[in-house]
């Protein structure tokens, strides 16, 4: 008689807990973004209340992303989707969007984040035409390659997080206070490095960092593609080494998805280096977070300034 008293309440209390499931804990959110670096923030945010994956990887140029079946599939059963925003991702990100037939992450759903939103933009242009090469209409969407901005970035996957889990909001609130706070003190630490090299000029392979160089107080005097998009040509190359002489400019920067032939030429001529550094987490196995692609370059490009200065 006991032991089926014993079972009785066992089964009650099976119930009960069953019941009570729904409302004191929520599946883990599908969290599909574009790039790593969105990825990583969402996971410091989010915690164990989220599974991300990045569509683009963190070596590759994020304008071209072959789309895959893969990606459908992932994006098909997604709660949010995050999206620099702008049109850094026109190529494949609205396809993909379209054929994954996911209404609760097309753009204007709760389930879609623009980080770009609330960024100010730069290098916006007053016009535009096919003459000026690959030229950004919003302005240049490389915008997470100032740390600052990850507050914005990071604030808007938050506003993005509680919208769809309100419950969780204190928990989304503490991890991004927590990222915003290391991100303060990484900041200082970063603009401290650089300050002695303060207005330093240098030269890009492509027009991809003027918030890097505000945000460092770099001065891009000069890029190895004619124009945005457009190959590097002898004649241009001629101009750049003319341009790193007369300066005495000694740095060339690039993005690991670019060739290095030209860079290496220029850099040969002109008793230069180049430096490739890391655009998006993963960009190189060191690189694990967005606060490691910051340590990366300002210790690459701090350690080649106190190499030419001696």
């Amino acid at each position: 008689m006991k032991t089926v008293i014993r079972l009785k309440y066992l089964v009650m209390a099976l119930a009960i807990g069953l019941l009570a499931t729904p409302a004191t804990a929520q599946k883990k959110l599908n969290v599909v973004t574009t790039l790593t670096d969105l990825q990583q923030i969402t996971e410091q945010i989010g915690g164990d209340k989220v599974e991300v994956i990045s569509i683009a990887t963190g070596y590759q140029n994020p304008h071209f992303v072959d789309p895959k079946p893969s990606h459908i599939l992932k994006l098909a059963k997604a709660d949010l989707f995050i999206s620099t925003g702008l049109d850094l991702t026109n190529g494949w990100a609205p396809s993909l969007l379209a054929s994954s037939r996911n209404s609760k992450i097309q753009a204007g759903s709760p389930g879609f984040v623009d980080t770009s939103i609330g960024v100010p933009l730069l290098n916006v242009p007053s016009s535009v035409s096919r003459e000026q090469g690959d030229i950004h209409v919003f302005g240049n969407p490389h915008y997470w390659l100032d740390p600052a901005i990850g507050h914005i970035i990071a604030q808007n996957i938050y506003n993005g997080l509680i919208k769809l889990q309100p419950a969780n909001q204190a928990y989304f609130a503490a991890n991004l206070k927590t990222f915003n706070e290391t991100l303060d003190t990484k900041m200082a630490g970063w603009k401290a490095k650089m300050k002695p090299f303060n207005g330093t000029k240098i030269v890009a392979y492509h027009d991809q960092w003027p918030y890097f160089e505000t945000a460092f107080g770099l001065d891009i005097v000069a890029f190895l593609e004619p124009k945005p998009g457009i190959p590097p040509s002898p004649a241009q190359l001629a101009k750049v080494m003319d341009t790193m002489s007369k300066d005495g400019i000694s740095v060339i920067v690039m993005s690991p998805y670019e060739k290095a032939d030209a860079a290496n030429l220029v850099a040969r001529k002109v008793g230069g280096s180049v430096l490739t550094l890391a655009t998006s987490v993963g960009a190189f196995k060191e690189v694990k977070t967005y606060f490691d692609v910051f340590d990366y370059n300002v210790n690459l490009i701090v350690a080649a300034f106190q190499k030419a200065s001696h």
